[in-house]
């Protein structure tokens, strides 16, 4: 009976330790060694959206297969002044061709479809977020009051 528990254990354990590794591609918490993305950083806490954009395109002209660096260099534009939402898309699904479980990209992709007016495209990444995150995370908890509030404005 012991070793039958003992083992049940151990394969919980390998399983959700996996399942966390496997769906935490979103880009938190950063590596102290990425000097782009402690630079990005000092940018995001100023708000300052142009400079954020300006390094992670630096970034992705040296790593263009860097799927958070694509999540971040489309929030950035996002955020900033006039957003080329094409170039936002563009990036947001770079990230999610490279990472299909990138919980960011699929949370921030779908806020960027509620900024264009497409609830249905944002309902399909929240969905998606939904089968990704084993246990409840922020990225399906964020995009799914996101849909809520905008649902809830009215018309």
């Amino acid at each position: 009976m012991r070793a039958a528990m003992l083992r049940i254990t151990t394969i919980l354990v390998l399983l959700f330790a996996h399942h966390a590794y496997a769906a935490d591609s979103s880009p938190a918490p950063r590596a102290p060694s990425d000097p782009y993305l402690q630079r990005y950083d000092a940018a995001k806490d100023r708000q300052d959206w142009a400079a954020a954009a300006g390094v992670m395109k630096e970034a992705l002209a040296a790593r263009p297969d860097n799927a958070d660096y694509h999540n971040l260099y489309a929030y950035s534009v996002r955020k900033g002044a006039n957003p080329d939402m094409s170039l936002v898309f563009q990036h947001y699904n770079e990230a999610l061709r490279l990472d299909p479980r990138h919980r960011g990209a699929h949370e921030y992709i779908g806020e960027a479809y509620l900024e264009v007016g497409n609830v249905a495209k944002a309902k399909e990444h929240l969905s998606s977020l939904d089968k990704i995150c084993f246990f409840p995370c922020t990225e399906f908890s964020d995009l799914k009051k996101a849909i809520s509030e905008y649902e809830a404005k009215p018309k």
